[in-house]
């Protein structure tokens, strides 16, 4: 199911799709193959983009807006999973497996993705050897990055959870370049970073306070500067605690 879905002219899909991380090695013919099978859709601000337990027929690009995936409990509570923006791809595990989604994901903002059907899909990285690598690759970062936030829930205090997670998100932002001041601009309200770092909302403000009285990062609405030098100073600090 796509709820919401409207249909939508843009740029050479081939272009966008070279800008993905996943897709950035491609040989040029197994782009054109997988845009030639490929079209853009976008979805309003509280769009429904699936639920879990929908068919998973497709992947998504997604090259504007931002995307929750989120899970309902029985009482109907939401726990925010993940964040998606720009440049981000989801949906991706049921290209290999065919399961169905195990979350719900909706447009933060109005969204814009590249919609990439399964069996297409396979059919190309049959006789496109470079496709199935890049998976592999894709899935091979992804499992390495859900290893990091679990050691991080598991292994450290709120404190070092929060310190860890600005470090992984530079990480992300400026690759191996980071600079001496560093900002972030989250888009998570603190309700929402509260639910990715399972802690609660005053817990995670009294982390977050000390963290600016230790000089590690300033606040400014959702935009947070980082100085990483500092960041890395207390989460060493921390290892030789635990060590």
């Amino acid at each position: 199911m796509m709820a919401g879905l409207a249909r939508s002219p843009g740029p050479d899909l081939v272009d966008l799709l070279g800008r993905f991380e996943l897709f950035s090695e491609l040989s040029p013919e197994t782009l054109s193959a997988l845009a030639g099978s490929s079209r853009r859709h976008s979805w309003p601000a509280g769009g429904l983009i699936f639920q879990r337990g929908d068919e998973g027929d497709h992947m998504l690009a997604i090259i504007e807006g931002r995307v929750r995936l989120s899970l309902g409990t029985a009482q109907g509570r939401e726990l925010m999973l993940r964040q998606l923006g720009a440049w981000e791809v989801m949906g991706e595990l049921a290209i290999i497996d065919g399961e169905t989604r195990s979350a719900d994901a909706t447009a933060v903002d109005p969204t814009t993705a590249i919609v990439l059907p399964r069996a297409r899909f396979l059919q190309i990285a049959e006789v496109r050897p470079d496709l199935g690598l890049a998976v592999a690759r894709h899935l091979s970062r992804l499992v390495r990055s859900t290893n990091l936030q679990m050691e991080s829930i598991a292994l450290y205090d709120l404190r070092m959870r929060l310190v860890r997670f600005f470090l992984f998100s530079l990480r992300q932002v400026y690759g191996d370049h980071i600079p001496e001041q560093a900002v972030l601009h989250l888009n998570l309200s603190q309700s929402d970073l509260s639910a990715v770092l399972g802690a609660s909302r005053p817990k995670l403000n009294q982390a977050l306070q000390s963290l600016i009285a230790e000089g590690a990062v300033r606040r400014d609405g959702t935009d947070v500067t980082c100085l990483p030098s500092r960041l890395r100073e207390l989460a060493d600090l921390a290892d030789l605690r635990d060590a």
